[in-house]
């Protein structure tokens, strides 16, 4: 029987075995993130449990019930707030819920876990035990995925391995690498180093998920450059992941290899690769400690790639930036964390944010841009024939520039309740009477004469607006950008829909991040309606929400961690930082 005295025994006396041990499968490779090791099953528990006074400790069955609820109804919206704003999805999916009208589904599901024993076994227990449970298929490999998801003592899972190796006289790769998951979640270090010397020592190369748990156990060691030779050999194969580049980064800083990390942030940004926002504030964390020039310049290079990239920290790293500033010598910076009214103005400094206007030379590259990408794109003949746009193109380049485009059913159909005609006539009298020229868009059905779309008022609206009516089956949005750019920068339009699709498109990140700040700029939602009594239109920001500075103060927007929000929306808190 193998002895579990000290804690490298098993692993050490693998390292003198001779037998070989076997590659998994590239289809079954093992995923760098060991918690998708995890999983549940609904096993009966056996009739017959192991004896506890041998050793074995009872396995647990636990059960619970998860309720989960969806329903969609209603289109009614009775409270105003930006469409843009952090946590504006989740108010109006609470709103809609609020709304609906009788007893939501419920769809529940029962799964049952098996807890592993609790304390360490025998390899003739061990045997027990798996003859108790027949049923399952490769009871190591699944006895293993149970310790990983109790997180079971490492002492569990190398008696585990002890049975295994007495009874086959070798460990396969697979328990080998499982074993490893334990280890790096539990960062036995001792254990880490075992496990890597024994790879390294029977196999030339490691597929990718055991190098990438490696680099996560080392990094975190006094053998963290290791992990730089392991992500040396990844980079042979394929491009390393964020979370490898990310691990090798933190090791750099936290011994002071500040080049060695720089050089790697560089080299995953030329790659691609996004670093995650815990590597950034571990460079900001690194700073407060380190009085260098070119340190210092390359964590400014860090906030403008927030910037161009328009990446917003969190909440862990904007209290890194902001004691990061507030600890370099001499420079007397003060941070403050503030709210940005609709004006612009930072309550807090009483200077203005930048503006959501698009310079002369931005507007062109989107308007460019989008005709080439949305307009004349591919997807958009799927629902819209080149003649149809042709047609449109000459129709709006015959006319005075629009002051407001309207998508007529998106606006026609706010209030489920009401009659659609009877709400486009609404919003169309309102914007009229502020002498605007308006473009409506809409569908040839509505002009048939129908109890929604009623003739007299569509007459009626005519008389103040241009209309444009596509086929029944074309896409609306072409259309809507097309003949808001046309119109020029001053131009704005009105639909609830908030073209994500859209600015998918687009080829580049610029160009999709100029789209979303010129939509911010010009798209105006109707938020509140109450026909004959109450229009109301969302306000549409004229700041931009960007990190921005003006040399001696920076403002940082961030994420509200008690907040969630939608990727096409934008945060609604700011870091103000001064140099007094």
């Amino acid at each position: 029987m193998f002895s579990i005295q000290t804690s490298g025994s098993v692993l050490q006396t693998l390292l003198k075995n001779h037998h070989t041990f076997y590659l998994m499968p590239r289809s079954q490779q093992l995923p760098a993130v060991f918690k998708c090791f995890i999983f549940t099953t609904s096993y009966q528990r056996a009739k017959n449990p192991v004896d506890p006074k041998a050793g074995t400790a009872m396995w647990r069955s636990k059960g619970r019930d998860e309720g989960k609820e969806e329903r969609r109804t209603g289109k009614d919206y009775s409270s105003s707030f930006n469409v843009f704003s952090a946590g504006a999805s989740k108010k109006r999916a609470v709103l809609l819920a609020a709304l609906s009208n009788g007893e939501q589904p419920v769809i529940s599901s029962k799964k049952t876990t098996l807890s592993p024993p609790e304390k360490p076994l025998s390899a003739e227990e061990w045997g027990k035990l798996m003859e108790e449970f027949q049923g399952i298929k490769q009871f190591e490999e699944f006895m293993f995925a149970q310790m990983i998801a109790h997180n079971s003592p490492i002492d569990v899972a190398k008696s585990l391995l002890a049975a295994v190796a007495q009874r086959d006289g070798d460990i396969g790769y697979n328990l080998l690498v499982k074993y490893l998951v334990l280890c790096v979640s539990q960062k036995q270090t001792k254990e880490i180093y075992d496990v890597h010397d024994i790879l390294k020592a029977r196999f030339k190369t490691l597929e990718t998920s055991a190098s990438s748990l490696l680099i996560k156990g080392l990094s975190d060691s006094q053998r963290w450059r290791d992990a730089l030779v392991l992500l040396e050999e990844i980079k042979k194969f394929i491009i390393p992941s964020k979370g490898n580049y990310g691990d090798c980064i933190k090791a750099a800083l936290a011994n002071r290899e500040i080049n060695t990390a720089c050089m790697l942030f560089h080299e995953m940004l030329a790659k691609n690769v996004t670093p995650n926002l815990d590597v950034l504030q571990f460079f900001f964390d690194t700073g407060k400690c380190v009085n260098d020039t070119d340190f210092k310049n390359e964590l400014i290079y860090i906030l403008n790639y927030l910037r161009n990239n328009q990446v917003y920290p969190g909440e862990a790293l904007m209290e890194s930036i902001k004691h990061w500033f507030e600890s370099i010598p001499g420079e007397k910076w003060k941070g403050n964390l503030t709210t940005v009214k609709n004006s612009g103005k930072c309550p807090s400094c009483e200077q203005f944010l930048e503006s959501i206007n698009l310079t002369e030379e931005e507007y062109d590259i989107l308007k460019e841009k989008i005709i080439k990408d949305v307009i004349h794109g591919t997807d958009t003949f799927r629902k819209t024939t080149p003649q149809e746009l042709e047609v449109f193109q000459r129709f709006v380049n015959q006319r005075p520039p629009f002051d407001i485009v309207i998508d007529g059913l998106n606006v026609a159909r706010v209030c489920h309740k009401n009659n659609p005609s009877q709400t486009l006539l609404d919003v169309v009298n309102h914007l009229v009477q502020q002498n605007l020229r308006l473009l409506v868009l809409g569908r040839k059905h509505m002009l048939n004469g129908s109890r929604q779309w009623n003739r007299n008022n569509m007459v009626a609206m005519q008389k103040k607006a241009d209309f444009f009516f596509t086929d029944n089956v074309s896409e609306d949005d072409p259309f809507l950008l097309y003949a808001t750019l046309h119109s020029g920068s001053h131009c704005k339009f009105v639909t609830r829909d908030l073209l994500r699709d859209h600015k998918a498109c687009l080829s580049d990140s610029l160009t999709r991040r100029l789209f979303f700040k010129w939509q911010r700029g010009h798209q105006m939602v109707l938020s509140d309606y109450i026909s004959g009594k109450k229009i109301k239109f969302e306000p549409v920001l004229n700041y931009d929400t960007i990190v921005q500075t003006t040399g001696n103060t920076w403002h940082i927007p961030y994420d509200d961690s008690n907040l969630e929000r939608s990727s096409y929306e934008v945060p609604i808190k700011w870091l103000c930082l001064q140099q007094k």
